[in-house]
């Protein structure tokens, strides 16, 4: 019997070879193509892997053309939890089951937040900065914002899925209140109040972090409008799609002291070009995507998505096994 075969889309800074290993275990054949990752450019899949009946999914366009182009197709397993490189309604409309990364990262993103959140709250960056040019505590505080007591502070979650429910348990203790407006969320952890718009969520936060994917809705949510609701000085936090906020609004209410910080881990348009004002606004604090980074979850990222397939479409090295 032929092996089925199981493609990568493309290339990301992710090694492929322990996924490919664990699927040739399994009896499946690999192969590795490199798909555009932007939009709008056309995608040709080689005469040779169009019958793959599963793809890994990194960065690459998953288009209603490439879909047509894989008949065989039955999984798409990404290598991020974001699935916004996928037209999810092509693939529904042919039966192709996307499987994502959700969980592998959970607890070093909800960290990274909770990091970046300190960070701004007390000027650490600032804080390193002066005392590599040689300056000390007068030159601190004559300079830098005075820090807020975080326990007078209200953290606000925009989305109380895995990443944002575990933020709001390590942060519960340091924080007066944690606030959450999620509308699929049926019950909050211990000690978060749910409130019912994100108007209201706005409005109460001291200090805000964004826990949501990027979809038609999502898209720019943060804007100049949802900005304008948050208390002065506010702080801003993003470790989920650069997308979900207007980066010029930010820089604007950043220049005028409406926010005290913009802390993120992603930007529009990755990397970013050295010219972006994002990477040099003296109110940002940018880190390089890396908040889902650890030993831990870089095995499971670059495992799990092969162990997503073969848990979907079984193993053809087992004897039992039959394609359906």
């Amino acid at each position: 019997m032929t092996r089925p075969l199981v493609i990568f889309t493309d290339t990301t800074d992710l090694s492929q070879e322990p996924a490919a290993r664990l699927l040739r275990e399994a009896g499946y054949a690999t192969a590795h193509l490199e798909l555009p990752t932007s939009p709008g450019l056309d995608a040709v899949v080689p005469r040779e892997h169009l019958d793959a009946v599963a793809a890994v999914v990194g960065y690459a366009r998953i288009t209603a053309d490439v879909l047509a182009q894989l008949p065989s197709l039955r999984v798409l397993a990404t290598s991020s939890v974001g699935t916004d490189m996928i037209d999810a309604d092509a693939a529904a409309a042919r039966g192709v089951q996307v499987v994502t990364l959700a969980g592998v990262a959970t607890e070093e993103v909800a960290a990274h937040a909770l990091t970046l959140l300190l960070a701004a709250e007390r000027s650490l960056l600032r804080s390193l900065q002066l005392v590599r040019s040689g300056e000390w505590t007068d030159e601190a505080t004559a300079r830098l914002q005075v820090p807020r007591r975080l326990s007078s502070l209200t953290l606000g979650l925009v989305g109380l899925g895995r990443i944002g429910g575990r933020l709001a348990e390590i942060a519960r203790p340091s924080f007066g209140r944690v606030l959450a407006f999620d509308p699929y969320a049926q019950r909050a952890p211990e000690g978060v109040e749910l409130v019912g718009s994100l108007a209201e969520l706005l409005r109460a936060s001291d200090s805000l972090s964004l826990h949501l994917p990027l979809t038609a809705e999502s898209r720019g949510i943060l804007g100049e409008e949802a900005l304008a609701l948050l208390p002065a000085g506010a702080v801003v936090v993003n470790v989920s799609r650069a997308a979900l906020v207007d980066e010029a609004a930010v820089q604007a209410a950043l220049a005028s002291g409406a926010l005290r910080t913009y802390a993120a881990d992603v930007l529009d348009g990755e990397p970013p070009h050295p010219s972006d004002s994002m990477r040099t606004d003296p109110g940002t604090l940018i880190t390089p995507h890396t908040a889902w980074w650890s030993d831990a979850a870089l095995a499971g990222y670059e495992t799990q998505p092969a162990l997503n397939i073969i848990a979907e479409l079984g193993a053809p090295a087992d004897p039992n096994w039959s394609p359906q």
